[in-house]
C-alpha cells in the first residue's frame, strides 16, 4: 500500500468529504478518488459507499482505518528515527491534555521542550479525560495527559504526578464564617461542576456519595474557567485542583471550604499506545514529565 494512499482514505474519513480531502492535501479531486479506488482494488473490498450528498465508510474501512493510523505512525516514527541519526529533533508531537492539565500545567513543559527543541513542532488538543482517552486510543494525539481514572487494555498509562482538589467558594460565601466545615454544613449546597467525562467531575461525584450530599443545584460547565468565574459570582461552590484556583485565592476571590477529616488527592497520569512507546518525541515529553 502506498503511503500517499493511505494518507489520502485516513483524511477522507476524518473530513468526509472528497473536495475537502482534496484540498487539506492540496491534490486534486481525481486524485483522491484514484487513490482511494487503487485501495479498494489492492484490498477486494469497498471502503466507502458513496452517494450524491455523502461519503459513509464501511465495516472494512473501519478496520483499514484502525491500521492505517499505525502504518503512518510508524512511518513517522522511522522519520524521527532516521533525524536522531543526524542528531536532530524533529518533525511533530501531538499531545492531548484534560482541561486542567492543558490550561494549567503543560504551558511550563511546552516552554521548557521548545527551549531545547526549536526544531520540534507541538501541537495541542484539549478535551476533558473521557476524550483524551478516546484521541489517544484512536492514535489522533502521540501521547494524553489525564487527571481522571483510566483502565484501559489498549492503552499504557503511567502516573506522572500527584495534585490535590479543594472545596472552594466565593469570598462572601456564609459558609466562610462556619468553620470547620463538616458534611452536614454541606447538604442543599448549589454547586458548580465541569461536565460529565471530565476527571474533575468524577472527584465531584465522588464527593457527593462518600458524603451523602443532597444538592440544592448543580450548573454543569464545560471550562474551568468558567467553573470559576460562577463560583466567584457566588453560584454555588465547586472543587477544584489546586493549580486552578492558586491565582484566584491570592487575589482574595476565593476561599477554601477545608471538609473536616477529609483531603482529595488524584493522580495525573500520561497515557499512549504501543505502538508509540519507542517514538522518540514523545519519550522526549516523558523525560520532562518525570523530571517535575
Amino acid at each position: 500500500m502506498q503511503y500517499d494512499a493511505l494518507k489520502t482514505f485516513i483524511t477522507l474519513v476524518e473530513v468526509n468529504n472528497f473536495t475537502k480531502t482534496s484540498e487539506l492535501l492540496h491534490i486534486s479531486q481525481p486524485s483522491v478518488s484514484l487513490h482511494i479506488k487503487n485501495l479498494e482494488q489492492e484490498l477486494q473490498t469497498t471502503l466507502f459507499i458513496r452517494s450524491p450528498k455523502s461519503v459513509q465508510i464501511t465495516p472494512t474501512g473501519e478496520i483499514l482505518y484502525k491500521r492505517a493510523k499505525q502504518i503512518m505512525a510508524i512511518a513517522e516514527a522511522a522519520r524521527e528515527d532516521i533525524a536522531i541519526y543526524h542528531q536532530e529533533v524533529q518533525g511533530t508531537l501531538v499531545i492531548g491534555a484534560s482541561f486542567t492539565i492543558g490550561e494549567y500545567i503543560l504551558p511550563a513543559i511546552i516552554a521548557n521542550l521548545q527551549k531545547q527543541f526549536p526544531q520540534l513542532e507541538l501541537q495541542v488538543i484539549i478535551g476533558n479525560t473521557k476524550e483524551i482517552i478516546q484521541h489517544t486510543k484512536l492514535l489522533q494525539v502521540d501521547i494524553g495527559l489525564i487527571e481522571g481514572q483510566a483502565r484501559d487494555k489498549e492503552l499504557l498509562i503511567t502516573p506522572f504526578m500527584q495534585d490535590e482538589l479543594f472545596i472552594v467558594s466565593a469570598s462572601d460565601h456564609p459558609l466562610t464564617k462556619q468553620q470547620p466545615i463538616t458534611a452536614q454544613k454541606l447538604q442543599q449546597q448549589s454547586w458548580v461542576a465541569r461536565e460529565e467525562g471530565s476527571g474533575t467531575r468524577y472527584y465531584l461525584d465522588h464527593l457527593f456519595r462518600a458524603n451523602g450530599l443532597q444538592i440544592q443545584s448543580l450548573l454543569t460547565i464545560s471550562s474551568n474557567q468558567g467553573v470559576k468565574e460562577s463560583v466567584m459570582q457566588g453560584l454555588g461552590l465547586s472543587l477544584l485542583s489546586t493549580c486552578v484556583i492558586e491565582r484566584e485565592l491570592k487575589n482574595g476571590d476565593m476561599t477554601i471550604l477545608p471538609l473536616e477529616g477529609q483531603h482529595f488527592m488524584r493522580t495525573f497520569s500520561y497515557l499512549c499506545s504501543p505502538t508509540m512507546k519507542n517514538k522518540r518525541n514523545v519519550d522526549i515529553l516523558i523525560e520532562v514529565l518525570t523530571k517535575n
